[in-house]
């Protein structure tokens, strides 16, 4: 106890969480997120329909306001906000989502395309004649019914489904934990299905899918995997490959067509970024063949027509739009809903087998109902009936009667103590009557007109009727083959109600690879001082300013067929595929190199295209004064990384120079090496040997201990002056001297 008498509990900090997450979790998803296995609604969508039931919004009544509909669910059952039960109210009103939509929706509900519905207050809506099926035997005492959050209401706990609405039209739903993902299928199959199962409940799950075959999408398309289905019907989990399905028609100026005239079910309120997903495809070149998209959908139905450019491969083109598109997606079936308070995952006969189940205690219920209703019906005729043979006894003890209470008495009990009789033979019948409570009650509200002998046969016709009619339900209730009889004959009229042809097709498919036509173009590779890399196609960089292009080190003219080669003072050569380098604009910022190859924090001391490379040769000159000539096909290789020079033990490449075929043919070519003790020294390109790459090269300069080459560079003899750290130096002055001699002094400081 504390000071102020109040109770201080300890609790363990990690269990209390651990107790209040459960708790949470179980209620997102027992009162959230999963359906029902019995009428295969959740929490929401059960409470909107009986609210909607409770307004007599029934499909012969006119629409009322959706902003009415949301406010007595929200107000009487459903506390968790209006917009969250409003998009639950449109859901259920979507033929492109269910395939009994529940829900009559007026105006403004959404589409296809992905366009929102209207706010609540604009439209309106009404139960639809699937829904009926749901709550029609509301008022037989089917269900059971449990106060709603606060109390003040009663709310049913699941409705009395009288078709497999789980099935039927599926659901989706994310809890904390689990998702429960079940897709629509075809109604007419369905009821085939359980009906199949009712005549021999031994089927297996390949037996059932001879009439269940399939989920079959409101929005049609195509099962591509259909081999994977018993599996997934078996397990309760697995995958689906929905496409959509197409048509190749004949089109202007000899190209042809695809029309796509149903989407997969997964793009379905989604279709316009499918088109403008098309669309960009075509604006980026990704699929080259395509010459135009357009959308010429209406509201008879979907069509969507990709023109392809003329002579090209169609088939091959759709093999990329389903690779690289939502024309065709991946639906994850995972057949989980909520039994007793438990979340399950079903197999598909175990569905079924559920739904049965819950047939046999509805129907059960209602036939005592009806017994119920019928035996208290006839036990009110017999008594009218009997009644008009003592009719006349019954007005004479009326008459002598004070009060219908002292009647009433006289009726169910033949007292007839205080009333007042005519004759003695009177008052001796009164003493025999002994009709029960209900039968007087019915005498004393019976009006003159039942007297009439026409009536009075109707009555006796209505007696026979309803002893017909008990027979019958004692029959139902007494033999289980009885009741399954009224089970399918019901499910039957369901049937010829909600079937119709079946809308998504059955293959199964090979997905093919799509063979990109490739398009060798020019293209130029841009890289600025930070490394940060780009390319654009020609005629963007023509277009670019002068201004913008002296931002950048390097400007490599390529084709895109071509790779990239980055030389490092480390004596390693990486290559990156041109493919690779981001397309941008100019003003884009690009990739840094680093992110596009394994360069890592190596020195680049030379880029080229390989194209160019390969044709060339390159002049290797190293910081302890090696030099050398390489071919450039040296450097011809798959791998993304190779050694491009030997060197020792903390030397460093110091300068490569690109030579020309013309330039190595000349005779008045020079190379010049500056070391950091200021001394130089030139001799002719001709008196440099060519080597292989894995050699280290020959002394092209002896250096003095503690100096070595900081610049060397391959000029022209007639080359007056180049610029070497910030300073321009006069070649002139650099004397040729042979290979391996001691440099002089350049002057440098």
């Amino acid at each position: 106890m504390s000071k102020n008498g109040e109770t201080i509990i300890q609790l363990d900090f990690s269990e209390e969480m651990k107790n209040s997450y459960r708790d949470y979790a179980m209620s997102v998803i027992i009162s959230r997120a999963l359906p029902d296995v019995r009428d295969g609604l959740k929490p929401v969508q059960r409470r909107i329909l009986y609210a909607m039931n409770e307004l007599g919004l029934d499909p012969q009544k006119p629409h009322r306001k959706s902003a009415r509909i949301v406010g007595d669910t929200m107000g009487k059952y459903h506390p968790h906000g209006d917009s969250s039960i409003y998009d639950a109210l449109v859901h259920m009103s979507e033929e492109y989502s269910l395939s009994i939509p529940l829900v009559d929706g007026h105006g403004n509900f959404g589409s296809i395309d992905g366009d929102g519905a209207a706010a609540m207050r604009y439209t309106e809506a009404r139960l639809s004649n699937g829904a009926m099926t749901l709550l029609s035997h509301l008022d037989k005492g089917l269900v059971d019914f449990a106060p709603n959050f606060d109390e003040s209401e009663k709310e049913p706990v699941v409705l009395p489904a009288m078709i497999p609405n789980l099935l039927i039209n599926g659901t989706t739903g994310i809890a904390v934990g689990m998702a429960t993902n079940i897709p629509p299928h075809n109604p007419g199959e369905v009821i085939d299905g359980v009906i199949a199962y009712m005549d021999r409940p031994s089927i297996t799950t390949a037996g059932l899918m001879e009439y269940i075959i399939a989920p079959d999408f409101p929005t049609g398309g195509m099962i591509t995997n259909q081999a994977d289905l018993l599996n997934i019907y078996e397990t309760g989990e697995g995958r689906l490959r929905i496409r959509a399905k197409t048509e190749i028609e004949k089109g202007e100026n000899g190209r042809q067509n695809i029309i796509i005239t149903e989407i997969p079910y997964t793009v379905a309120g989604n279709k316009t970024k499918l088109v403008e997903s098309l669309a960009m495809l075509m604006k980026e070149k990704v699929f080259d063949e395509i010459y135009d998209v357009r959308d010429e959908s209406s509201k008879e139905g979907i069509r969507i027509v990709i023109e392809v450019k003329k002579d090209r491969d169609v088939d091959n083109l759709l093999n990329g739009l389903y690779k690289k598109t939502t024309m065709e997606d991946t639906y994850g079936v995972n057949l989980l809903a909520v039994k007793e308070q438990q979340p399950i995952t079903f197999t598909l006969k175990s569905l079924i087998m559920e739904f049965v189940h819950f047939q046999e205690e509805l129907y059960t219920k209602e036939y005592k109902h009806l017994l119920s209703k019928a035996n208290q019906r006839l036990e009110i005729v017999d008594g009218l009936i009997k009644a008009t043979d003592v009719i006349d006894f019954i007005i004479e003890v009326l008459r002598g009667s004070s009060s219908i209470k002292q009647a009433k008495n006289c009726l169910i009990n033949g007292d007839i103590k205080d009333i007042t009789f005519k004759t003695i033979e009177s008052k001796m019948e009164a003493t025999r009557f002994d009709f029960t409570e209900r039968q007087a009650d019915a005498i004393l509200s019976m009006p003159l007109s039942k007297l009439i002998g026409l009536e009075i046969l109707k009555l006796h016709d209505e007696g026979d009727t309803l002893r017909n009619n008990i027979k019958e339900y004692e029959k139902v209730l007494g033999d289980s083959k009885e009741l399954y009889k009224v089970i399918k004959a019901r499910l039957r009229e369901f049937k010829k109600l909600f079937a119709r042809e079946r809308r998504t097709a059955l293959e199964n498919v090979q997905n093919m690879d799509y063979v990109e036509e490739f398009k060798v173009e020019d293209i130029v590779v841009l890289i600025d001082r930070f490394g940060y890399t780009k390319s654009l196609d020609s005629a963007s960089f023509s277009r670019a300013s002068e201004e913008s292009k002296k931002e950048y080190s390097y400007i490599i003219q390529m084709q895109n067929t071509d790779k990239l080669c980055l030389f490092t003072a480390q004596g390693n050569m990486y290559q990156v595929k041109v493919e690779k380098i981001p397309r941008c604009k100019m003003k884009d910022k690009g990739t840094l190199i680093h992110t596009l190859c394994k360069v890592d924090k190596e020195d680049i001391i030379l880029y080229s295209s390989f194209e160019e490379l390969f044709e060339s040769q390159l002049l290797f000159a190293t910081k302890d004064g090696y030099v050398k000539l390489v071919s450039g096909a040296e450097f011809e290789t798959s791998r993304s990384m190779i050694a491009a020079t030997k060197l020792d033990a903390g030397d460093l490449v110091v300068n490569i120079t690109k030579l020309s075929a013309h330039e190595m043919l000349s005779q008045t070519m020079k190379v010049i090496l500056l070391t950091d003790k200021h001394l130089s020294l030139g001799f002719d390109l001709a008196e440099v040997s060519e080597l292989k790459k894995t050699s280290r090269g020959v002394k092209g300069i002896a250096l003095e201990n503690g100096d070595k080459v900081a610049f060397a560079s391959c000029v022209s003899v007639d080359t007056e002056e180049f610029e070497y750290n910030g300073q321009v130096l006069n070649a002139k002055k650099i004397r040729n001297r042979k290979r391996g001699a001691k440099g002089q002094n350049a002057q440098l400081k």
